[in-house]
């Protein structure tokens, strides 16, 4: 059996104990690197039969031009979202898979856990306790049971999160391009759920019509006091205005996974630098904001997932030329998608 070569770009310590395994029983041999793949870095993909790639890493025109002289013809992205890809540049050029569902309880219990953290205090409560201080001055709470949660996106994520609230009690408010028949859920446009909401959570994706969904006019039309989590995209929220929100006091706290100009800060170590992003400095040093970086994923079930899928993607290109997690800008268009008619996709 000939052994495909895939480059595999930002690579972390975690990724390489699941895609080792999953390469060894077949048939891949990865090649993984610690830089991201960009304009400058595209060289090093040379001589592989393909790429794969994570959240940060950038697929513009140029990027997959230089990958499609090479012979390269696949691109495995190893996450669900794609906006850091040109898909209509790579129609013809570059075959473009990815894990559409590694996890949805992952990153749903994520959210609810920065949540709660935020809401009870946890975090100051840890810290406090740490050094022997047992007041508790500052750290009243609310409860979530009766409190209305806006909820946008509801694919798998966003499904499993809803159900999580249902648990707790929560009266459910949802937003979807293409709603679905969810009991004890309420659809409503996205004025209403801003306007009526005390939690907002973002799940969904990151497109042309949701970027900087949350901004300075939106924020304007929010209940005092929401609190916002973000575990889906940055650029989903516009974060000069969140910070302007919270300085106001508008908003009430802010929950972040991800911030829409991570890409060369998150998953790595700034410990001992002086971080020259401002905004985020700002953000971080706010007591009602809680940042992780981009962690909402990263569960053992989660990464097993990941590798598995991505595999299994890479096979089934190289070995029918088809692959059902194939992406490309004819995507969801009923009239011109050849996925839809079992055709590749080019």
């Amino acid at each position: 059996m000939q052994t495909t070569r895939i480059a595999f770009f930002d690579a972390k310590p975690y990724d390489l104990p699941a895609f080792e395994a999953q390469g060894k029983v077949r048939g891949i041999e990865f090649k993984f690197f610690d830089t991201q793949l960009n304009r400058d870095t595209v060289d090093l993909a040379k001589g592989s039969d393909g790429v794969c790639v994570f959240v940060n890493d950038t697929l513009d025109a140029p990027v997959i031009d230089r990958l499609h002289s090479f012979g390269i013809r696949i691109a495995a992205l190893r996450c669900a979202g794609y906006n850091n890809v040109d898909l209509s540049h790579a129609f013809g050029r570059l075959h473009v898979v990815r894990v559409p569902a590694y996890s949805p309880y992952a990153v749903a219990e994520h959210a609810m856990a920065l949540l709660l953290t935020s809401i009870r205090r946890v975090h100051k409560a840890y810290n406090r306790t740490r050094e022997f201080n047992f007041s508790l001055s500052g750290l009243t709470g609310f409860d979530l049971h009766g409190k209305t949660v806006g909820v946008v996106g509801t694919g798998r994520i966003g499904r499993v999160f809803i159900d999580i609230c249902r648990g707790f009690g929560m009266k459910i408010l949802a937003y979807d391009k293409f709603p679905a028949d969810l009991e004890g859920v309420t659809y409503a446009e996205l004025p209403r759920l801003f306007a009526e909401s005390d939690i907002i959570s973002l799940h969904c994706p990151l497109t042309e019509e949701t970027h900087h969904l949350i901004n300075r006019d939106t924020i304007g039309s929010l209940k005092k006091g929401v609190v916002i989590i973000n575990t889906s995209r940055g650029a989903l929220i516009d974060s000069e205005a969140l910070l302007d929100g919270i300085k106001s006091r508008k908003i009430g706290a802010a929950c972040l996974d991800v911030y829409e100009e991570e890409s060369d800060i998150f998953f790595h170590d700034f410990s001992g630098h002086i971080v020259e992003d401002d905004t985020l400095a700002r953000l971080i040093s706010m007591p009602n904001v809680i940042v992780t970086s981009h962690q909402a994923f990263l569960t053992e079930e989660a990464l097993k997932n990941i590798a598995e899928t991505t595999v299994s993607n890479i096979l089934a290109f190289q070995e029918r030329g088809m692959c059902e997690n194939e992406l490309c800008y004819h995507c969801g268009k009923q009239d011109s998608c050849r996925k839809k008619r079992q055709e590749r996709c080019f």
